[in-house]
């Protein structure tokens, strides 16, 4: 006669959802929440506090960078974008992957750019004491070169490649968002008018609210949150 499982509901639940560490406010973690949610991709979602790093998320990725996601079979992806496409690839409902212009192809080479070169100046401007020479301007000013190429682009389209959103707005609106954050009057007096009215509708949509909620930092030996929960 097989064994009755008697383990607790939430745990029984728990095995069966991959694990998504993450850090309410690391860019890289709001595109893979986003991803996520927007494909119903359900998940325990672990918020770590970064200075305090658990152990589990250290034995997942010794990088120790989220967000991490741990699948139910143990494999780990530890970068964004591969979230994000592992995500998109099981259900897509927005059709992310298919941009009204452009290709996939073209839309990873945009956020390349994005996490290279401008993520670079990006951490140079916002964070000008931690680089070998501080020169916060010098950052902002090479920044400004990838935002006016978006703004560029938006002027014949909504979004990034089309007029709907896809993966690349939505992979690159939390770093220009944190751009905007250092000086907000001096990025608001930018000749940006599309830019900014992309970013403004990215950060009004329900589901950037929905990912942007606050949970309590996960401790071991606790259950994580069930996420994506409904949008308020």
């Amino acid at each position: 006669m097989a064994q009755e499982d008697d383990s607790p509901p939430d745990l029984k639940t728990a095995a069966a959802l991959p694990v998504l560490y993450s850090f309410r406010r690391c860019p890289y973690a709001m595109r893979a929440r986003m991803a996520m949610a927007a494909s119903g991709q359900c998940c325990e979602l672990r918020e770590v506090v970064l200075r305090d790093k658990p152990a589990e998320l250290l034995a997942a990725s010794p990088k120790g960078t989220v967000p991490v996601l741990v699948d139910v079979d143990g494999g780990v992806i530890d970068q964004s974008l591969e979230i994000m496409l592992w995500a998109l690839r099981r259900n897509d409902p927005d059709r992310w992957l298919q941009p009204g212009h452009g290709t996939l192809d073209d839309m990873l080479s945009l956020v390349a750019e994005c996490d290279s070169d401008f993520k670079r100046h990006l951490d140079g401007y916002k964070y000008p004491e931690r680089q070998p020479v501080a020169d916060a301007g010098t950052h902002r000013e090479q920044g400004a070169l990838f935002l006016a190429r978006l703004n560029e682009r938006l002027e014949s389209s909504r979004c990034l490649h089309g007029n709907q959103v896809a993966l690349s707005d939505i992979a690159i609106a939390p770093f220009v968002r944190q751009f905007a954050q250092v000086d907000a009057i001096w990025f608001n007096s930018q000749p940006w008018t599309r830019l900014h009215d992309w970013l403004r509708a990215r950060l009004a949509a329900p589901l950037f609210a929905q990912v942007m909620v606050k949970y309590p930092p996960w401790r071991a030996g606790q259950r994580g949150v069930d996420f994506p929960r409904p949008s308020q």
